[in-house]
């Protein structure tokens, strides 16, 4: 469902990002698919640098669809930034990519909160923060990170899911679901 970013899936992936309701809210965007390519290109080295973690979610086929990522990652704290392709909007894939890239991110690695900046006209991405079961609003709870987010002008508010939020939203899952073991 997720893998490391791959040069050989940019072609397809800018396709998907073209559509104009992807496209506006993609972070880095991109009109042609050369620069798409050099774009893929800097974000795998981003990654080799630690600045960033990102994925490609993958459908069922092992196609390509979108991309995941976690970015200006500072004191294991990084924002999450997310596009699914339009054909794939209302199956389950960017909830499902989250799981996965949550469990990588919180299990794997060392990360210990992630941020969600999101637009307060993205309507989509709004609803499905307000979803998420261990993500908290956090307007009030990072002054300082809501201030920097909106330096220009106010147009985003601020979720955060931090690793003890998640690991308790998953762990109670896993017992709900007779996962766990005890002893």
């Amino acid at each position: 469902m997720l893998k490391k970013r791959d040069l050989h899936d940019s072609k397809a992936l800018f396709e998907l990002m073209s559509h104009p309701e992807v496209f506006p809210y993609v972070r880095h965007k991109a009109t042609t698919s050369d620069e798409f390519y050099f774009l893929t290109k800097q974000t795998i080295e981003a990654e080799e640098l630690g600045e960033s973690i990102s994925r490609t979610i993958l459908d069922e086929w092992g196609q390509p669809i979108g991309t995941i990522n976690l970015f200006n990652i500072q004191e294991n704290k990084g924002f999450l930034a997310t596009w699914i392709g339009q054909p794939y909007f209302g199956k389950g894939y960017n909830q499902l990519a989250k799981d996965l890239f949550f469990e990588e991110l919180f299990f794997q690695l060392e990360i210990e909160a992630i941020f969600l900046k999101i637009r307060r006209t993205n309507v989509r991405s709004l609803k499905a923060a307000l979803k998420i079961p261990y993500a908290n609003k956090a307007n009030n709870l990072y002054p300082e990170v809501l201030s920097w987010i909106n330096r220009e002008q106010p147009v985003y508010d601020l979720f955060v899911i931090t690793k003890e939020q998640y690991l308790f939203h998953y762990y109670g899952e896993q017992e709900q679901s007779g996962g766990i073991l005890e002893a």
